[in-house]
């Protein structure tokens, strides 16, 4: 676990904290088996991850997907989105994120 937020999280969490979307509880770094999410809400069992310019090498992409498929089979559904992402377009991120809340309530 990390205790220094990247500026991408920061911004995030400050839209995710307090119920401020859609009355949901988020957490902050939590633990899911071996792995830590970046953003999770369980009820809606959804992942928010951010990632930043490492995620692209081989070794870390073939981890992430590793990660991915270990949540799948537990139920949770990723959301990833790049650092930049988030620091040129939280709206956007955002509406994405309730688009997805939105799919996993119709499940």
């Amino acid at each position: 676990m990390r205790k220094n937020q990247t500026d991408a999280e920061r911004v995030i969490w400050n839209h995710l904290r307090n119920r401020q979307l859609k009355n949901l509880k988020f957490f902050r770094q939590y633990s899911v088996g071996p792995y830590i999410l970046d953003f999770f809400c369980p009820e809606m069992r959804l992942a928010v991850e951010i990632d930043g310019g490492q995620h692209v090498e081989d070794a870390r992409r073939i981890h992430d997907e590793r990660r991915t498929e270990f949540l799948k089979q537990n139920g949770i559904t990723v959301i990833r989105f790049w650092n930049n992402e988030v620091l040129n377009n939280v709206d956007g991120v955002l509406e994405k994120i309730l688009e997805e809340i939105s799919q996993c309530h119709r499940s």
